[in-house]
């Protein structure tokens, strides 16, 4: 029997314990078979790696400290009385080693393995033998009922319409920060458009992180609700709202490994949105050389995976090939973004083509699902409601109604320019590349750190000119990024 100590160290995803190694009636052999253990208590129970402490003023005798992950999903108060014991292996993993073996799961074995998964009962080793063994070889119906799985153990969201749209991206071409758009041009339609996004792993940031530089996103169910009761839709986070948690947890494993799969994208981005409440998605695929997706023939198999998973899931799709060849708009980074997003909708002259007419495009299909409009016209619309301020006039309803940032967003204090070594034309950009050179400069952690780009394809420069300028707030930050962009600029000059 141990007292409950919370621990303010974060060990996400895992749940981890933290014990004395000397101690508590146990000795040297029982820790070493404990290496994950039950704790349980007051009908509450969760697994968690143990880790071993030596110093007694980290945690003292009769005392089990929870990081915080640990302590959250426990959900019991400090001073608590639990107990501990050996954790058994989750009987799913015998269908991950089938997969493994090659295998094909059914819908049962699938939701058993999902439902540890989103338990928290796999360690992040099984999840990614699970990960791997999927990326070798998983099926159409495999795909889909792993969807259906990951629905099944989240919370689902059910709004007062019979027509609830959303538009989703897969990603992978930095600045391409068209929700921000979409949904305030949507909204001010008046269709409803409850936008729920994730915060950036590996890229240099997401919706969310964009949206958060304007205001509140860590937003409550009851308050989404109520946002979307006065505006007919919100930019929030995801992850607060508890949909497809499962998805979460996968993505924590998949993104280091570089894993992305078309067959858990799919499943990723369809039980998020069957979950969230949508009834009607459009879904932009980029198509470009360093994209996720490179080739037509892949966008086209990519396409027809979307369209059979979420006609089964009663989700109306339109499937939308995009130019992925390059950056969109200018900025890569929290703040950089959300300029050049509140530059769109104030329709500034000098903001970026590109993002204004990538978002209005985008947005048109999106009204095209309203059966109040004519066949066609709802790019047309998404250019009125832009260029007559209503979009504008939507957003700034949006950021009030979710809590305004009272601070002022500010770029990085340190910059560095990156210069064309020769003269000619750019011929291409390295979506990759820019990616990573702006992680490295700390975005989307560091709002205020990203690239600011100054030419795209087809521009003439001169050797020496300016390509983009690197923002960061720490010499280390700066540095990292500098160094990545002197192995390559990511920009093809000829």
């Amino acid at each position: 029997m141990l007292r409950i100590r919370r621990l303010p160290i974060d060990t996400y995803p895992e749940n981890t314990a933290f014990i004395l190694r000397h101690g508590n009636g146990y000795s040297a052999e029982h820790f070493r078979a404990l290496r994950k253990i039950r704790v349980t208590g007051e009908g509450c129970e969760i697994l968690a790696t143990l880790a071993l402490v030596d110093d007694g003023q980290i945690i003292g005798d009769g005392e089990i400290g929870l990081g915080e992950q640990a302590f959250r999903r426990l959900g019991l108060p400090e001073g608590t009385t639990v107990e501990i014991a050996q954790a058994r292996q989750p009987s799913s993993l015998e269908f991950v080693r089938r997969k493994i073996d090659g295998d094909s799961l059914g819908d049962a074995e699938i939701a058993a393995v999902i439902r540890d998964i989103a338990n928290h009962l796999y360690s992040p080793m099984e999840i990614a033998a699970f990960l791997v063994a999927c990326s070798g070889f998983m099926s159409t119906q495999e795909t889909l009922a792993l969807t259906r799985a990951m629905v099944e153990v989240g919370n689902h969201l059910s709004w007062e319409s019979p027509l609830v749209v959303d538009k989703h991206c897969i990603g992978g071409i930095p600045g391409n920060r068209t929700s921000m758009i979409v949904v305030p041009i949507v909204a001010a339609h008046g269709l409803i458009c409850p936008k729920t996004s994730s915060r950036a792993i590996t890229s240099p940031c997401g919706t969310a992180d964009v949206m958060e530089v304007l205001a509140q996103v860590d937003l409550t169910v009851a308050q989404m609700k109520s946002i979307v009761a006065k505006e007919n839709a919100v930019l929030a986070w995801g992850g607060r709202v508890n949909l497809s948690p499962a998805d979460d947890v996968l993505i924590s494993v998949e993104r280091p490994l570089r894993l992305d799969k078309f067959e858990q994208m799919v499943a990723s981005i369809i039980s998020k949105k069957v979950a969230a409440g949508s009834t009607h998605l459009v879904i932009d695929i980029p198509v470009g050389p360093t994209a996720k997706v490179r080739t037509q023939s892949d966008a086209v198999r990519l396409r027809k995976l979307f369209e059979y998973v979420a006609r089964h899931m009663g989700l109306e799709t339109k499937i939308v090939f995009t130019d992925g060849s390059q950056p969109v708009g200018r900025g890569v980074g929290p703040v950089l973004e959300a300029r050049d997003v509140m530059a769109v909708l104030r329709n500034e002259p000098d903001a970026p083509e590109d993002l204004r007419d990538h978002a209005v495009a985008l947005a048109g299909h999106v009204l095209d699902f309203d059966p109040a409009l004519e066949g066609g016209r709802g790019y047309a619309r998404a250019l009125e409601l832009l260029a007559s301020g209503q979009a504008l006039a939507a957003m700034e309803r949006l950021i009030d109604a979710q809590g305004r940032n009272p601070a002022t967003p500010t770029l990085g204090k340190l910059q560095h320019e990156v210069k064309a070594s020769a003269t000619g034309t750019v011929k291409s950009i390295d979506c990759e590349r820019i990616a990573r050179i702006a992680r490295h400069a700390g975005a989307p952690i560091d709002q205020g750190a990203g690239i600011d780009l100054m030419h795209k394809t087809g521009a003439q420069v001169r050797k020496g000119d300016t390509l983009y300028r690197i923002y960061a707030n720490s010499e280390a930050g700066l540095g990292f990024a500098c160094e990545c962009a002197c192995e390559s600029t990511g920009y093809e000059i000829e």
